[in-house]
Formats: structure tokens, C-alpha cells, sequence
């Protein structure tokens, strides 16, 4: 009885033919284990395909129920607190003293969702009411004109009391940004914010790094349009930071030149530190600083281009 063997692809198919009462007959193909084999994994690979699209829905779902459930805190906490909030603030941020009535409510709104989204640890200093207040209004200022604002990736931020020590380095720190969370010396936080004009803001400058930090590395809650838009602000910016490494002074602080990082935090602090300067003697970056953050803090509305109802807040 003859046999013929055809392959296709991962499957072999054996046909036998016989003859019987004189007509040809074919038997079924015979499939082989490699087919069954992949029939499995692929059965197998649809099931942990729905499991994950299962598990984001989920995740989705409970993270909308979570938004949702802060935002209604946060309108009982404005409710009942508002002017405790709102005389805080005026005292301690000049960026928000600034600001519209219109302004300062949407600001207020942002800087208590943010609180919500975020644990505060306290390493060698207690706890006080204004500390959670005015970090996140230093984020919040930051981000005033973004859709995302919360950086979402950090969950938490460590006031530390004074300077400390960090890994190997000898010289103490006022801030820094890790993976683990965002660290802040309350004393030096305070102080810079007191003087609002000598272009250095610790809490400014380490947000700067967190928001660079979030779109760009961590990329978890990023800004599309901050994150789309860097490149064009580095086409104004790298320029400069290259002048100033050659020995170039401007009004910038010379920490600017030791890296690319540092000088777009400089930038930041400058920005909203000495603003009416910066836009006199570096007109083309202080520009681009504006478009890439939508906002011009020499404008009393602040932002550029208003944002659309649902990141209002």
C-alpha cells in the first residue's frame, strides 16, 4: 500500500491511499504532536493574554474609583478649611499669592490631590500641618500649566530636618531625587522659599528633577505634550549650557554648568525666582521655558494656552 508524506509548515500530513471495489479512497490527515504542541501554547498564550487585559481593567477601574474617592476629600477639606489653606499659602508661596482668585482655587484644589497621592515620611523632625502643604505647592507650582501634575511615580516624600549625608558622597545635600522617593531638608526649604529672589529654591529645583525624573525615566504619569516638547526646549537650552561650560557667566548659578540635569534645574528656580531678569537677558530660553511648561509667571492668569475641563484640577 503506497504512502505519501506532505509537510506543511509545523504540521505533517500522512495519506494513504488504497483501492477498494475500484474507487479511490483517502484517508483523514494525521496530525502531528509538534501541531497539538502549538495548539496548546497558543490556547495557553490567549488564556494569560485575557488574565492581562483582566488585570488592567481592574487596576483601572480601581484607580478611577481611587481619583474619584480623593477628589471628593478634597472638596470636604476645601469646604471646611479653605481660608486656613488659602492664608497658609499666601504667606509662604509668592507664586500663589500672585495668582487670580480664579487661580488660586484651582491651584489649592491641585496641591491637596497631590497630598493625597503621596506618603510623607519625617526623619528627624515631627510632623507639622504646613510641611505636607507647602511641598506640594512647590510641585504643583511647577506643573501648574500640565495636564499631569501629581508625578505620580514618586509615592513618597522625606522631609529630613537639615543637610545630610548621601551614599559616598562628602558634600552634605539639601535634596535629591531616587528611585525611593524625593528627599528634602525642611530648614533649607523654608529658607529659599522666605527669600524669593536670589534665584535658589531647593523644593523648585528637586521637583524640576522629578518631573524629568517621571517622563523620562520612570515614565509613570508622565505629560505627553511636556514630554513631546523637551527636545525643542533643549534646542534653545544645550546651547547655553555648552557657553557656560567653556566659562560663560549669565544670571544663572554657576552649579548649572556641572551637568545637563542641573542646569534645567537652575533654569527652573531662575524661571520663577527672577523671572523679569531672565526673560531680559536670556529672552530665547526663557520663552522656551514658558512653552514648555505652558505657563509665564510674570502674567497674572500664568498659564499659555488654558487646559481642557477634565485637567483643570
Amino acid at each position: 500500500m503506497p504512502y505519501w508524506f506532505f509537510y506543511e509548515g509545523s504540521k505533517v500530513i500522512q495519506k494513504q491511499e488504497a483501492v477498494k471495489d475500484g474507487c479511490r479512497m483517502h484517508e483523514k490527515p494525521v496530525f502531528s504532536t509538534g501541531c497539538l504542541t502549538f495548539n496548546r501554547m497558543f490556547n495557553d498564550a490567549l488564556h494569560m493574554l485575557g488574565l492581562i487585559i483582566a488585570a488592567l481593567l481592574i487596576a483601572w477601574l480601581f484607580a478611577r474609583r481611587r481619583r474619584r474617592y480623593n477628589k471628593r476629600r478634597v472638596d470636604r477639606l476645601i469646604d471646611m478649611r479653605h481660608q486656613d489653606f488659602d492664608n497658609l499659602l499666601s504667606r509662604n508661596n509668592p507664586y500663589y499669592r500672585s495668582l487670580t482668585a480664579e487661580g488660586r482655587d484651582r491651584f489649592l484644589h491641585r496641591v491637596l490631590l497631590f497630598i493625597e497621592g503621596k506618603n510623607f515620611e519625617y526623619i528627624d523632625i515631627g510632623r507639622e500641618e504646613a510641611m505636607p502643604l507647602l511641598i506640594g505647592a512647590a510641585a504643583v507650582q511647577l506643573t501648574f500649566g500640565l495636564e499631569h501634575f501629581q508625578l505620580d511615580y514618586f509615592k513618597t516624600i522625606y522631609i529630613i530636618k537639615d543637610k545630610y549625608r548621601y551614599g559616598l558622597y562628602k558634600v552634605p545635600f539639601e535634596g535629591h531625587v531616587s528611585d525611593e522617593g524625593i528627599y528634602l531638608s525642611w530648614t533649607h526649604f523654608v529658607r529659599e522659599f522666605t527669600d524669593y529672589s536670589d534665584g535658589e529654591n531647593v523644593g523648585l529645583h528637586e521637583m524640576a528633577h522629578a518631573l524629568t525624573y517621571v517622563n523620562f525615566t520612570a515614565r509613570e504619569g508622565r505629560d505627553n505634550i511636556f514630554n513631546q516638547s523637551f527636545a525643542s526646549f533643549s534646542e534653545v537650552a544645550r546651547p547655553v549650557f555648552q557657553r557656560m561650560q567653556t566659562g560663560e557667566t549669565n544670571l544663572l548659578n554657576a552649579y548649572a554648568a556641572s551637568s545637563y540635569q542641573e542646569f534645567w534645574a537652575v533654569c527652573i528656580e531662575t524661571f520663577f525666582e527672577r523671572s523679569a531678569p531672565f526673560k531680559s537677558q536670556l529672552p530665547e530660553l526663557y520663552a522656551s521655558l514658558c512653552t514648555l511648561l505652558n505657563q509665564d509667571p510674570l502674567t497674572p492668569e500664568k498659564l499659555l494656552t488654558p487646559l481642557s475641563p477634565a485637567h483643570r484640577d
